[in-house]
């Protein structure tokens, strides 16, 4: 064994809780490209833990385990976060996903700070941001815009 690292490398990860772990993970996969590298199943398939990368970012998910408070946006009602992903085709991403039962909640539309950007809550109850990057906006030039639209 190798000695462990306090802090390993990606010190962010977001933890989903879904239920379907299992469906949740071929969703990922086929509409957002994810890789599995791992996964710790119970003998009857529920997943403990997974660990799954898209491009350079980790995310870990989960089965429901209610004795533990471990509930998905579906069992509480929603979720107010929102997580934000680059892809190399917003409108083709965000497509796929659809076609695999997220549902749109914005259609991608080009954005005053430089991305295309849509919305989309995924089957499980989890909302995305899916974006390109169409240009390099600085944060003065980002104020400017924002401004003038809400001057607008």
């Amino acid at each position: 064994m190798t000695a462990a690292r306090t802090v390993p490398s990606g010190c962010l990860k977001p933890y989903l809780v879904v239920a379907d772990a299992a469906r949740a993970i071929r969703f990922y996969v086929q509409a957002f490209g994810a890789t599995e590298s791992f996964r710790l199943a119970e003998p009857s398939g529920k997943i403990g833990h997974a660990e799954l990368r898209i491009g350079d970012s980790e995310f870990m998910l989960a089965d429901e385990y209610p004795d533990f408070g471990a509930l998905g946006p579906v069992s509480v009602g929603g979720t107010p976060v929102a997580i934000h992903l680059y892809v190399a085709d917003a409108d083709a991403t965000m497509a796929r996903a659809e076609a695999l039962g997220a549902t749109t909640l914005r259609a991608a539309k080009d954005e005053f700070y430089g991305d295309r950007c849509g919305m989309l809550t995924d089957p499980f109850g989890h909302r995305w941001h899916i974006a390109t990057r169409l240009q390099e906006v600085t944060p003065e030039e980002m104020q400017r815009r924002w401004s003038e639209a809400l001057a607008g």
